[in-house]
């Protein structure tokens, strides 16, 4: 509920402080006298697009506070939660708009954005008026009105959830086909290339093997020659009988010299171990060079294999064998492949026989509600004069969606034969008021927490039918807070709280004022509306007759 609002600069409005209450609050005035200012600047502190220049002439800045009492489970809760905006009692919106265009906004002295006003706006005040365009007189929203009378939100979060499952089977299913099919154009060169790779089942570390025993036998030519006479010099024609013939010739003359050649016989017998262990690692190593004439030429094809494979696969060798896993498993999923995607074609079609299911449950509460809303237009058109005229609901297939397969329009014919069509495009002025004020009723049914404004959506009508649009706005507000702009003492008379906008001039500038009005004042205010300017008893008299109704 809207408790304040609190205008400071903007437009015709100096300074304006403003209570209203719970139930029917209306606004009357001559024509001109900036009703619409009012609205224009609370529409301002909820984010509403609007004029462009709004701060009084000759101000630095304009403002508007409006401050908003929320329900416990009031929907503008979440918003606030969403945004981190802190919460206890009351919501205080302020807006400020600078002469040069620059506009800032708080919510409960938290800055905000402008979108999150509109976000929490949504939330807060619904604005209907005879041009209305954003909500009733809209086909695009009509759906959505028709499935909150409906109460369809638990059936059309099934349907989301149905049509979420369903586009997520299809992404699968056209994936693993398009897949299939990239494979099926490489499943030559698969097949060639993964018979090729288990032929030649390369090994990791393979490369570097065979690389260093290709080198060794290209040197084992070169180095045998050197080894062969390195052997020739060690064994017994070389140093191993020199040396040995040595240590015979001292250990024959050691008795005769008393030790003195102990030493050295120790030293050569040491030689002769390190000899015999030289000669062995020659020996080994010649054994090692001594290989098949034919293995450099193995080796050297086996390396060169390799190394051709690793390049036509741009891989280096020692992944070949990973390399060729990955290309196996490629082919294992062609050869796999038409069943995969049979498979996912089948959970394609489950998915879209569940979201069909909910679909056609979701179009059958709306065929109820549909029906239901058409009895309950022709209930509220009977008292505002409308006896004659026929509200339809239609609904017609569409494509299917995330909101189901309908398509949802409100047609009207407003004589019986007549042809029916579009709101917007069949009622008159006055009949469209009353169609948007009836299906306002309708809609609004068990609605709690929205601040409904209306503004002059009796335009056009009078007497007997302005009576019975005001008693539909009276009974709209019970238990919620509607404000009215209007021109009607009909509608006036039924208010449970009444202001009047008038203008004055202060140092040469038009101003706009808004004065609540006492009991007696609320009585001349109506006479007016009903005589003109000159009040007559005639006409307080006509004024109060209507405020006893």
């Amino acid at each position: 509920m809207l408790r304040s609002l609190a205008i400071r600069d903007m437009l015709l409005i100096e300074r304006l402080d403003l209570e209203f209450h719970p139930g029917l609050n209306v606004l009357t005035g001559e024509t001109g006298a900036g009703k619409s200012i009012l609205l224009d600047s609370l529409g301002f502190v909820l984010g509403w697009r609007g004029r462009a220049e709004l701060v009084r002439q000759g101000a630095a800045q304009g403002e508007v506070e409006a401050v908003f009492e929320l329900a416990e489970d009031h929907p503008g809760r979440a918003v606030l939660a969403e945004a981190g905006i802190p919460f206890e009692d009351d919501l205080i919106l302020r807006r400020v708009n600078t002469a040069e265009g620059r506009k800032t906004a708080w919510i409960n002295d938290r800055r905000a954005s402008g979108e999150v006003l509109r976000l929490l706006s949504e939330t807060l005040v619904e604005l209907h008026g005879q041009h209305d365009d954003r909500g009733l007189l809209n086909p695009r929203g009509h759906r959505q009105l028709l499935d909150a009378y409906a109460g369809a939100e638990t059936l059309l979060a099934e349907v989301r959830g149905h049509w979420r499952a369903l586009a997520e089977a299809r992404r699968a299913r056209e994936g693993a086909a398009a897949r299939l099919d990239t494979l099926r154009a490489e499943e030559d060169f698969l097949r060639h290339a993964v018979k090729e790779l288990d032929q030649l089942d390369p090994q990791p570390g393979e490369e570097a093997v065979l690389d260093s025993r290709r080198r060794l036998m290209q040197a084992a030519v070169r180095l045998t020659g050197d080894i062969h006479r390195a052997r020739a010099a060690l064994g017994e024609d070389g140093v191993e009988r020199l040396t040995l013939d040595a240590l015979r010739w001292l250990e024959d003359a050691a008795d005769g010299v008393e030790g003195r050649l102990d030493a050295a016989i120790e030293a050569l017998g040491r030689a002769m171990g390190e000899l015999a262990e030289a000669t062995a690692g020659v020996e080994a190593c010649l054994g090692a060079l001594d290989t098949d004439p034919g293995e450099l030429e193995r080796v050297e094809e086996r390396l060169f294999a390799l190394r051709a494979l690793a390049r036509k696969h741009g891989v280096q060798a020692d992944d070949l064998g990973t390399h060729a896993d990955g290309l196996r498993e490629r082919l294992e999923a062609l050869d796999a492949g038409d069943n995969g995607v049979a498979k996912l074609a089948q959970a394609e079609a489950a998915a879209r026989a569940r979201y069909d299911a909910a679909c056609d449950a979701l179009t059958a509460l709306r065929r109820g509600a549909a029906k239901a809303l058409d009895e309950a237009m022709a209930a509220e058109l009977a008292p505002l004069k409308m006896e004659r005229a026929v509200f339809q609901t239609v609904l017609t297939p569409a494509d299917p969606g995330p909101e189901g397969a309908d398509a949802v329009s409100f047609e009207v014919a407003t004589n019986p034969g007549a042809p029916a069509g579009a709101l917007n495009k069949i009622a008159s002025g006055g009949e469209l008021s009353r169609f948007l004020l009836a299906l306002k009723v309708c809609l609004s049914r068990g609605v709690t927490g929205v601040t409904m404004i209306f503004d002059e959506i009796d335009r056009g009508v009078g007497g007997a039918t302005a009576d019975a649009v005001g008693r539909r706005l009276r009974a709209l507000a019970e238990g919620a807070q509607v404000l009215v702009v209007t021109h009607s003492p009909q509608v006036a008379a039924l208010g449970a709280h009444h202001w009047r906008v008038e203008k004055r001039v202060k140092d040469g500038q038009t101003l706009s004022d808004v004065m609540p009005l006492s009991a007696d004042q609320r009585v001349d205010e109506i006479a007016r509306m009903l005589s003109g300017d000159t009040i007559t008893d005639a006409a307080r008299g006509a004024a109060r007759a209507l405020i006893g109704a």
